[in-house]
């Protein structure tokens, strides 16, 4: 096969896949999958699937900078807990579903998380910083329960002065007044010898606690005054609220401490809707939860042992239900129900899928990039590239000539080859990657100059024909020589930048490859086709 019909071919592909790939572009509908979001266009259903994706800055969305809590690590354990943080913060991004999200390692300990797109900041948060500490724990006898509760209110009868705000609680009315004020004739010496008993109902044993006093309650568990009241060997947590009823009484468990089987033998989570039967209940999603050999041995020595009584689903010390176990539970599974939304169960499934953090992550700065932001970056770039590109196309054909409408040609298809390139790979175009573009037009220019300037040369001493022949063949060293040094600075700042540099490194390499086979394969073929077979005596050049 001659030469020439090879560079044809190679030149229609080029422009079919550009075509291809570019088109989306131009044919894509709106959508409005994270909102209002100016440029988000998805693919009609007969194209292709891939599109142009948009970072952070273009598209708007969220950063988070995370610090992992090192404090309780060994320091030759810092180094991993920090991989594996970023690893599983990875998962759970990759799992909500995030187009191209970003997730860094910066210094000793902090994580830099950008979520393009986002709309949901504070489930994306919720979900990145959970722990995932999955635990099954029996729940107390009554008799165990009473005992507790006594010795907590005998605690805090004598501790109460450290919890100034439980002396708002009004015995009286349920609503919150000053409980020394004589009014409400309340013998003041004994009004805080029941303050748990009161707070969770405890008389009946199942303790739960009203929608009036349930901050009072969440505010006492958590307060680091509070641990020496609890007996060694227990735990005091209260059940997921249910957010379909926020002003239900929430149960309150009594747990004992060490965890019968924890999340570290899970093998799988996922979302299931139950039918009649089911233990979901009809129609209603739950999770089910299915462990590997060993621990769903454990888990049926555990259910075979203590039949009649209750095991809590215990995930980031909240209940999340305490079932009375019935029988012996073989098969190594288990199914976490309750009022939940989809959302709520896919949420859970994600973060149990992940794995654990293995150290506290913390949100230290979070920094949302709105839309309009996004549009203006976009508006205020393609203005930038455009003008740029406007006045380069002038200026070549006013000294070029019909030359310079080839070089023009050429520059079009570059720009348009680095935009189907970039929809190909489904990168994700920045800022920075719009300067890349821009300069790689500049290199293409560059290019196409020193190969009209070596044809000018030429043409004082051969016909037209060879020289440009002899043009292109002398120029292709520098044209080499110069591309090859800039895809290698493309290279390194991927290699070992990050974020928006990689951007930057992307586009340029690609409209490094796009440029020299614009220049040398393109514009040549043109120059062939017009001189094949003709005795032309003048380029317009």
């Amino acid at each position: 096969m001659r030469r020439s019909t090879i560079r044809t071919i190679s030149i229609v592909l080029f422009v079919i896949i550009t075509l291809f790939y570019l088109s989306p572009l131009f044919l894509a509908k709106e959508y409005d999958e994270y909102g209002d979001i100016s440029g988000i266009k998805k693919p009609i259903k007969f194209w292709t699937s891939k599109m142009l994706k948009l970072g952070l800055d273009l598209r708007g969305g969220m950063e988070i900078n995370l610090y992992v809590d090192l404090s309780e690590l060994p320091r030759n354990d810092h180094d991993s807990a920090v991989k594996a943080a970023v690893e599983v913060i990875q998962n759970r991004i990759d799992q909500f579903g995030v187009a191209e999200p970003m997730i860094q390692r910066v210094g000793d300990n902090k994580i830099v998380v950008q979520l393009p797109g986002l709309r949901d900041f504070q489930r994306a948060k919720d979900l990145i910083g959970k722990t995932a500490l999955l635990e099954f724990k029996l729940v107390a006898t009554p008799e165990q329960t009473s005992t507790v509760i006594n010795q907590v209110d005998s605690w805090l009868a004598q501790n109460y002065q450290k919890f100034p705000y439980l002396n708002v609680l009004d015995y009286t009315s349920g609503q919150p007044e000053n409980a020394f004020e004589d009014s409400l004739g309340i013998d003041q010496t004994a009004w805080y010898n029941d303050i748990l008993s009161y707070l969770t109902n405890a008389q009946s044993g199942r303790m739960s606690v009203s929608y009036e006093y349930k901050q009072d309650l969440r505010r006492l568990l958590n307060d680091p005054l509070f641990e020496g009241a609890v007996p060694p060997g227990y735990q005091l947590l209260l059940e997921k609220e249910n957010s379909m009823a926020p002003r239900e009484d929430v149960p309150v468990y009594l747990l004992i401490a060490n965890a019968e089987l924890t999340g570290t033998y899970l093998t799988n989570a996922e979302t299931r809707f139950g039918g009649k039967g089911d233990f979901g209940g009809q129609n209603k999603s739950y999770v089910n939860l299915r462990f590997n050999r060993e621990g769903s041995r454990i888990f049926e020595r555990i259910t075979g042992q203590n039949i009649r009584r209750n095991l809590a689903i215990v995930l980031d010390d909240v209940v999340y239900m305490a079932p009375t176990i019935q029988d012996r539970i073989r098969g190594g599974e288990a199914q976490i129900t309750g009022n939940f939304t989809l959302q709520e169960c896919n949420d859970l499934v994600i973060v149990l899928k992940a794995g654990n953090l293995p150290a506290p992550v913390s949100i230290g700065e979070e920094r949302i990039v709105g839309p309009s932001l996004g549009s203006d970056s976009i508006n205020n770039g393609m203005k930038a590239g455009i003008i740029g590109l406007v006045l380069v196309m002038i200026c070549l054909v006013l000294y070029y000539k019909l030359a310079g409408m080839i070089a023009n040609l050429a520059l079009c298809m570059n720009t348009a080859f680095v935009l189907a390139a970039l929809t190909f790979f489904e990168a994700t175009l920045t800022l920075p990657g719009i300067a890349g573009l821009i300069l790689t037009l500049g290199f293409a220019v560059d290019a196409n100059v020193l190969i009209f300037e070596r044809i000018k040369e030429e043409m004082k001493s051969k016909t037209i024909k060879n020289a440009i022949e002899t043009g292109y063949a002398r120029a292709l060293v520098t044209i080499v020589d110069s591309n090859l040094t800039s895809l290698i600075v493309a290279i390194v700042l991927y290699q070992f930048g990050s974020g928006s540099v990689r951007g930057f490194a992307v586009t340029l390499f690609i409209g490094l490859v796009a440029s020299f086979f614009t220049a040398i394969v393109v514009t040549k073929a043109i120059f062939d086709k017009m001189v094949a077979g003709k005795n032309i005596e003048k380029l317009s050049i």
